[in-house]
């Protein structure tokens, strides 16, 4: 059985509001979320602040310098991976939007194409943000082992058990812990220096 993707929060931007609406239709037959459909780079800050999108897909409409302008907008205030709809094979759009940190385009035919060609990016999209959470909830695990580690002179077996004992207790997750570890270790440093006078 296949797992279903990810329902992803989903933002749209065009010059073309019926360009919006087609975008929209095959983004909620994939199962995913529109949160906001922007026409100025002017929204763009306001809207992904306010909906925290997962990703954004920006609609090539009649200038390629507007949609580029929103495609960095969107990449500097969203946080979020840029998918380029484009109507026709154009090199040197997808060149500019490629330098501008798009993370993928599309190039939207018929609506069973843009559906099938959205779907695939989508569910690369979702997997990679599954890898990428992953990757980051170890990072922060491995980092709480080796404060433990150094504060307990423990090895890093005892180190996990010493997580997932306290995130039992606790009633928490062992990542929950970890980043609590993370977190307030630099609280509890000893001073590499005596305190002097007046400090």
């Amino acid at each position: 059985m296949v797992d279903e993707p990810d329902q992803l929060r989903v933002l749209l931007a065009d010059q073309k509001a019926s360009r919006l609406d087609e975008i929209a239709e095959v983004v909620a037959e994939l199962g995913h979320t529109v949160v906001a459909r922007l026409f100025d780079v002017a929204d763009v800050a306001e809207a992904t602040r306010r909906e925290l999108p997962d990703v954004a897909i920006v609609g090539l409409g009649e200038n390629n310098q507007h949609a580029l302008n929103l495609i960095s907008e969107l990449v500097k205030t969203a946080a979020c991976p840029v998918i380029a709809d484009i109507a026709t094979e154009d090199h040197e759009f997808v060149d500019n939007a490629a330098r501008r940190g798009i993370f993928a385009y599309v190039q939207h035919g018929s609506r069973s194409e843009l559906a099938h060609a959205l779907d695939i990016v989508l569910r690369r999209y979702a997997e990679f943000s599954r890898i990428h959470g992953a990757l980051g909830r170890r990072v922060i695990i491995e980092q709480a082992k080796g404060i433990l580690m150094e504060r307990h002179g423990i090895n890093a077996e005892d180190a996990f058990a010493d997580l997932r004992n306290r995130a039992r207790n606790t009633n928490t997750t062992v990542l929950g812990i970890a980043e609590a570890v993370v977190t307030t270790y630099p609280l509890f440093r000893a001073n590499p220096r005596p305190p002097e006078a007046g400090d």
